[in-house]
């Protein structure tokens, strides 16, 4: 059965370019233009992943990346204008699991589609499924990470992040390792996405996230989590 995939963009064209690309492969579209009749089709519906322009007719894609983000955990592929790395630390800021610059190869927007969607999987029986550092559990059954008991929210993306940190705790690991090992691709010299998935990575689990001490900062290097209490 083909999984349902959610596009908002008021680009026609394309709507049909991705719904032919993507039904053949799995996914089935279905297309919005506007922002007010996306968020009823999303409330309305069930789907695998929401795929989100930046630039909308009646809206702002951040705004919609805000509100769909506070309201639950699917996963949020957002599309951007090309060389605009501002408009894509935002929609990470915002909760966005990835970013695509406009014009972009079908093949890839697969790819990372795929990635985000694998990236949600449903519970697990593994008793070893959950990591325990102290006071903070990340549990990779549930996709959950809780300090001291209290649930914290993460994007898929984030948690993926949390957990090969944590996996390769006491190890340096750079941005292009964290990026290849979430996402099976290197990261390109100019993109600064893992910094700003690990700032909210911190804010989710430090108890001072301007002092970090389960992540640490490793100058030139990248970032290592020590796993400190």
């Amino acid at each position: 059965m083909d999984r349902t995939v959610l596009l908002i963009d008021d680009d026609h064209k394309l709507g049909g370019m991705l719904a032919e690309y993507l039904g053949d492969r799995g996914f089935r579209v279905e297309h919005r233009a506007d922002v007010q009749s996306g968020l009823r089709a999303l409330r309305g519906g069930t789907f695998e992943a929401l795929i989100l322009d930046v630039m909308l007719p009646d809206g702002d894609g951040f705004e919609v990346c805000r509100t769909v983000r506070a309201e639950g955990d699917i996963p949020i592929l957002m599309l951007t204008g090309r060389g605009d790395e501002l408009d894509r630390i935002v929609g990470l800021e915002l909760g966005a699991d990835d970013y695509l610059p406009k014009p972009f190869n079908p093949r890839e927007l697969l790819a990372r589609l795929k990635a985000i969607v694998r990236r949600r999987q449903g519970p697990s029986s593994d008793p070893d499924a959950v990591m325990r550092f102290g006071p903070l559990e990340i549990d990779r059954g549930r996709r959950e990470v809780r300090l001291r008991g209290e649930a914290r929210e993460l994007t898929s993306h984030q948690f993926a992040i949390l957990v090969v940190l944590a996996k390769r705790s006491g190890r340096v690991q750079s941005r292009e390792q964290l990026m290849e090992a979430v996402r099976g691709e290197t990261l390109e010299a100019y993109d600064r996405s893992i910094d700003v998935h690990v700032s909210r990575i911190r804010a989710a689990i430090e108890d001072d996230p301007t002092k970090p001490k389960r992540i640490k900062t490793v100058r030139t290097a990248g970032y290592v989590f020590t796993g400190a209490e």
